[in-house]
């Protein structure tokens, strides 16, 4: 997709996410446009052959969605009404969306300023006999504090979801020096290949997990409830249309054979945009932490203490109207209207993470956004600071 091209009227775009397609990820879906196997053929299998290899995980289970991908979890866990799962409300809302699905009940706890992952002294205070797991978030890309999430899953008898949608490709370093890829860290992890994630699949979503029970069931929830060799029409118990294409798994197996080298060329975005930013006092940009590799999905400055919601919101207005994609990330999911008319949440209920909502700057970001971009969006953020700061 080109950028817009520059007009009197109009400044040239420089789009907020952007999908990596090469003319190899083309000819393989063009491939299967001339087999008869659309669906439930081989790329699926392929694909999650692919993906559990890489992963490190015995299972992969390809669905429609990262959203699917979470809910066939929750219910192959067996958690539904009356449970409780602890997550964070510092997250796209699929997160908290796939426990109300099996009318359970997520359990917000707030984040860490520096990680913006779970504050897992807040987990332990949040269980309760009702409490079945904990569904943690690499938000952005950065593993969450799994060390400590898997000893409180261990000694509290949780079970433990990784929600890795943005994160595919991160690493974690376990005490016990050993180092685990995002989604094989719990007892299922989930994947997301929306356009503007690291890798894309159109729309898609993957399974991973050790467990076969979980493995087996997710492969029946997708398909209608169907088992593994039963006939079509015959279905073992309630399932969904949760399928995805061999089309999409295509794609998908061809851009995991570049995924390295597109993980490679998103860390040097990242790289760049540090460098330029460095000297920016209003904004922290982020940083990694020892132990934990980030996989880069978008790159988020955030506002220093002194700026509010309403100057960083002019802020946003400032540099689309220079033609700089942008955007707030994340809206806290526990002040969506619905969550406070189910929960009674107001204002103040988390404080870190609305502090932290208030200030967020979602700026370009994609393996392909060129260096001279990169600066220039840094300068036009630098000089509309100077301006309203």
């Amino acid at each position: 997709m080109d950028r817009q091209a520059a007009s009197p009227m109009r400044p040239q775009t420089i789009p907020l996410s952007q999908p990596d397609l090469s003319e190899q990820d083309i000819s393989a879906v063009m491939e299967v446009l001339h087999t008869p196997r659309l669906s439930l053929g081989p790329k699926v299998t392929g694909f999650e052959d692919k993906m559990a290899a890489y992963v490190g995980c015995r299972h992969a289970v390809a669905v429609s969605s990262g959203t699917s991908a979470l809910h066939l979890i929750v219910r192959a866990l067996g958690i539904g009404e009356g449970d409780e799962l602890i997550t964070t409300p510092f997250s796209f809302v699929a997160s908290a969306n796939c426990i109300l699905y099996e009318r359970a009940k997520p359990v917000f706890v707030d984040i860490e300023p520096a990680t913006l992952n779970l504050d897992c002294d807040q987990v332990e205070l949040a269980i309760t006999s009702q409490t079945k797991a904990i569904l943690a978030v690499d938000v952005f890309g950065r593993p969450a504090d799994w060390n400590r999430l898997r000893e409180i899953a261990q000694r509290r008898g949780l079970a433990l979801i990784e929600d890795s949608c943005e994160a595919l490709g991160a690493r974690y370093r376990l005490e016990t020096g050993e180092w685990m890829m995002a989604g094989s860290l719990g007892d299922a992890g989930a994947f997301a290949f929306y356009p503007n994630k690291q890798m894309t699949t159109g729309e898609g979503g993957m399974v991973v997990t050790d467990r076969d029970d979980i493995a087996c069931l997710c492969r029946s929830l997708r398909n209608q409830g169907r088992d593994e060799g039963a006939g079509w029409l015959q279905h073992a118990r309630l399932g969904y249309n949760y399928r995805i294409s061999d089309i999409n798994c295509a794609l998908g197996i061809s851009q995991m054979n570049r995924l390295d080298e597109m993980l490679t060329a998103r860390r040097l975005v990242a790289d760049r945009y540090a460098d330029a930013l460095s000297n920016l006092p209003e904004i922290v940009i982020p940083t990694e932490t020892d132990g934990a590799e980030i996989s880069w999905f978008v790159y988020v400055v955030r506002l220093r203490e002194s700026f509010t919601r309403e100057t960083r919101d002019r802020i946003l207005c400032h540099l689309r109207k220079r033609g700089v994609g942008c955007s707030n990330y994340f809206s806290p999911i526990h002040l969506q209207p619905y969550f406070r008319e189910l929960f009674g949440y107001r204002e103040g209920d988390f404080p870190v993470t609305e502090a932290v909502s208030d200030r967020t700057v979602a700026l370009p970001f994609f393996s392909q956004l060129h260096k001279e971009d990169v600066y220039q969006v840094a300068e036009i953020l630098r000089s509309i600071l100077a301006t309203i700061a």
